[in-house]
């Protein structure tokens, strides 16, 4: 039986950096105010001519090289984004394959919002385990500053632009395999988060009018009381179904999305410090960019090593979510 395992990791951010400062001067708001109530300190944001392709395929670029797998031999490509290059068509897996040089791979792209690398995952474990496919580039990558309204300080102060990749590939290795993916969603909850315009569930009856509500747009409290529920308990019950207790998980990466929704399902789970990466204070929430970006911070800071688990939890827009159970499984 073919098993996927996760092979490698990357990460790009755009040069340009926003700082809690920079906002205090765009909306009513302040450093203190937004350290206290999110732990952001900062978020990059990408050139007017930066495209969320162009933040992918150098992440990209990134996991192929450490990956120790050849170009040629990647056979699908999937991006996990709410602000692609294109509305609904070419998706921007096809172009991130198209300007990396990979010629008549399977692309498509995924939307599960801040959800959608850890679906991304869920699939290219699917296709290999199947065998129908055997090596997997899996991107997150964003642009959320196209969708940001930077009048609204309830959100504008959270997001950022980043782009993070990973390559899955097969293997007969049970102990590199992936442990295992949970994934769900309730569209119950649609309306907390969202981009309420743009698609045929709204009036087209002025573009003018239709512009201001393609931004994203958020019910804070709501949204926060359902994440640190939800988060939780999926990450009980994927650690129950696989008989792993919270103290040996050597990494746990949480989508970031705000320092205290992180903290309040930490101490949750029972999570000591040393096991919870964070690193929203620097990025912000890049949305389904965070997770690798994270990973990839753990991997250049030298903490993260060949066989140690890494369990991934993420929520975001839909309602979704998921969380992972996966060993680093490095080929070099």
């Amino acid at each position: 039986m073919a098993y996927a395992a996760f092979r490698s990791i990357g990460a790009y951010v755009p040069e340009k950096i926003l700082t809690n400062d920079d906002l205090s001067k765009m909306v009513d708001t302040s450093d203190e105010w937004i350290t206290k109530r999110t732990g952001i300190k900062e978020r990059h944001i990408a050139a007017e001519n930066e495209f969320t392709s162009d933040l992918g395929v150098k992440a990209a670029q990134k996991a192929l090289e450490r990956s120790g797998i050849a170009l040629e031999d990647i056979d699908l490509v999937v991006t996990a984004t709410i602000s692609p290059d294109y509305f609904c068509m070419p998706s921007t897996a096809t172009i991130i394959a198209n300007k990396l040089g990979i010629k008549g791979a399977t692309a498509f792209d995924i939307t599960a919002a801040c959800t959608g690398f850890i679906y991304a995952l869920s699939v290219a474990k699917a296709f290999i385990e199947s065998g129908m496919k055997k090596n997997v580039l899996i991107v997150g990558a964003e642009k959320l500053s196209a969708i940001t309204d930077y009048t609204d300080r309830g959100t504008c102060i959270l997001f950022g632009d980043g782009a993070g990749a990973a390559v899955i590939s097969a293997t007969d290795n049970k102990e590199e395999a992936i442990i295992d993916v949970h994934t769900g969603a309730d569209g119950e909850y649609a309306d907390l988060l969202m981009t309420p315009n743009g698609g045929t569930g709204s009036a087209h009856d002025s573009l003018d009018a239709e512009a201001g509500t393609c931004f994203m747009q958020m019910k804070g409290n709501e949204t926060f009381k359902v994440a640190v529920r939800t988060l939780t308990k999926d990450v009980k019950e994927i650690l129950e179904d696989n008989n792993i207790k919270s103290e040996d998980i050597k990494h746990f990466i949480p989508h970031q999305a705000n320092l205290r929704i992180i903290k309040a399902v930490g101490e949750a789970l029972k999570m000591r410090e040393d096991q919870v990466v964070i690193t929203v204070e620097k990025y912000g929430n890049t949305s389904g960019a965070s997770i690798p970006m994270a990973i990839n911070d753990l991997y250049e800071s030298g903490a993260l090593e060949k066989g140690e688990i890494m369990l991934l939890d993420a929520f975001g827009g839909g309602l979704t979510w998921g969380s992972a159970l996966v060993p680093f499984a490095p080929l070099k």
